[in-house]
């Protein structure tokens, strides 16, 4: 296993927006390149874009998709802003373990899929001292059937 591969990394960022158009040319204006496909998260209840920032870690913004759920009562309760902090790590399951044995509280009982096919959990911020923490783990990609090839 490579050193990127078995430690925990800064994965993203993640700000909530009321509009992902207005937002993304916020960022643009920066400097910033929306470079991938937004994605709709219907676990989340979100549509997402991500632009990267270096080799590893990006922006990503989040809207919801209706009047309801986590990130519209965000923005309801405190406007748009800084919603989590993501970090990645090799093994979601055994992290998630970790935390709970250390006393934390995780939103989930076990992880979801989330954006950029990827597994998710959140430490509750009251473990977090305050913060929204997102932890996250790159699924491997879909193994590709080799149609057509005979075994010889």
């Amino acid at each position: 296993m490579s050193d990127s591969e078995s430690k925990t990394i800064l994965d993203h960022i993640a700000v909530v927006v009321e509009d992902l158009d207005q937002g993304e040319a916020f960022y643009q204006s920066l400097g910033l390149e929306f470079d991938q496909e937004r994605e709709v998260v219907p676990s989340q209840g979100v549509a997402t874009s991500f632009a990267p920032i270096d080799w590893n870690s990006s922006l990503e913004l989040l809207s919801p998709l209706a009047d309801e759920g986590p990130v519209y009562d965000f923005i309801k309760k405190r406007g748009a802003g800084i919603h989590h902090v993501a970090f990645q790590v090799p093994d979601i399951h055994a992290k998630c373990a970790e935390l709970k044995e250390l006393g934390h509280t995780l939103l989930y009982p076990e992880p979801r899929e989330g954006a950029r096919r990827r597994l998710v959990n959140f430490v509750h911020p009251k473990s977090s001292k305050g913060v929204l923490v997102e932890i996250t783990q790159v699924l491997a990609p879909p193994e590709e059937e080799d149609e057509g090839e005979s075994d010889e």
